[in-house]
């Protein structure tokens, strides 16, 4: 086998590995052997993925004796509905499953989330593996077992927390990931940056050209310390009861910025990356968040190719708090943020001012 970083989710019974390297979905038949358990699995991926990573997976399963079927989707957010998940439940059940039966979701978030969510309902509980092939599905929603689908009200407002087995980051896939969705993925690298580790975020100011240029060194030492950091928010806050809550840092203006767009106009990172920005700037009224650090923020988000502010109508402003109150972060009526102190820490559950959020948007 390749050589590869492993982070492990430390959650007991539940706990798994994240394997990062090159060569992965190659060699990906001898990491599902010991999950698969000589019965066969069945592979969701979309119709992206369906022409590239796909055949490697095949060929590696076909080398491990594993046999497999393979369930293929539409590709985009919007594929992440009800009415996708119901089709993709009943093409699943089609094949025969057991509960034994492994499945493994080969794609970016969309295919990630929906076929965890998927895993967590058919037949009360199936094992499934994440094979995360864009930078934002490898650095975030691959990990921690957060699934589920989207409302027209709102993002992720159905959905469960259901564990993977095993994640497995294959670097390869990133070389041919379009520009656009390479941009959208540093999002939520920098969130880390941001929420937990000053350092990395330095980092990030001084080697984003090379992660741009997506020089394999750099971008497996980044996405391994994106890993390790939510494995350990993970590991101590599996479902968002306290801790957990600092991942969400720009999402509640992201999400309903998502949402109000129809889950067309803006990628997941390009909405959070709005939110981040205006979350900074909420965080200077409410915390004193130095300005060097608000603009810093600014500066990398934009340096990352991302956009930072939205112009809206009174209409659509009126949609967007209509938006996040229907937020899962929102406790007694109230709209919640996490707001930063500084680079590097933040804090949860944080009530602001309606006037202050329509100030920075």
């Amino acid at each position: 086998m390749s050589e590869t970083r492993t982070v492990r989710v430390e959650l007991g019974m539940r706990g798994y590995d994240i394997r990062i390297g090159t060569g992965l979905i190659a060699e990906a038949g001898a990491h599902l052997a010991p999950l698969a358990k000589g019965r066969p699995i069945v592979v969701v991926t979309d119709a992206t993925v369906a022409r590239l990573p796909l055949s490697a997976l095949e060929h590696s399963l076909g080398q491990a004796g594993i046999k497999h079927k393979t369930v293929t989707l539409p590709r985009g957010e919007g594929t992440k509905d009800f009415a996708h998940f119901a089709r993709l439940c009943e093409e699943i059940l089609a094949l025969g499953i057991e509960r034994q039966t492994l499945l493994v979701a080969l794609g970016g978030g969309v295919v990630g989330d929906i076929t965890g969510f998927a895993a967590a309902c058919l037949l009360r509980g199936l094992a499934y593996v994440q094979i995360p092939t864009t930078l934002l599905a490898q650095v975030d929603s691959s990990v921690g077992g957060k699934v589920g689908v989207n409302l027209r009200a709102g993002k992720n407002l159905v959905g469960a927390f259901h564990q993977p087995k095993l994640v497995l980051c294959d670097l390869d896939t990133l070389a041919t990931l379009p520009l656009r969705e390479f941009r959208a993925g540093l999002a939520e690298v920098i969130k880390y940056g941001i929420i937990y580790d000053a350092a990395l975020f330095a980092r990030l100011e001084r080697d984003l050209p090379k992660l741009l240029q997506r020089e394999a060194k750099t971008l497996e030492g980044i996405v391994a310390r994106c890993c390790e950091i939510k494995a350990e928010v993970v590991g101590y806050d599996e479902r968002e009861g306290g801790l957990r809550a600092i991942l969400n840092f720009g999402h509640t203006i992201g999400h309903a910025l998502e949402a109000i767009s129809s889950y067309g106009k803006y990628l997941h990172g390009e909405a959070i990356s709005i939110g981040q920005v205006a979350a900074a700037e909420l965080s200077a009224k409410v915390f004193k968040l130095p300005a060097a650090d608000v603009a810093r923020i600014r500066a990398l988000f934009e340096a990352a190719g991302l956009p930072t502010r939205v112009d809206l109508t009174p209409a659509q402003r009126r949609k967007l708090f209509s938006a996040m109150r229907l937020d899962k972060k929102v406790s007694g009526g109230e709209i919640k943020f996490v707001l930063a102190e500084r680079i590097g820490k933040v804090r949860f559950g944080q009530r602001v001012p309606e006037a202050l959020i329509q100030e920075v948007i």
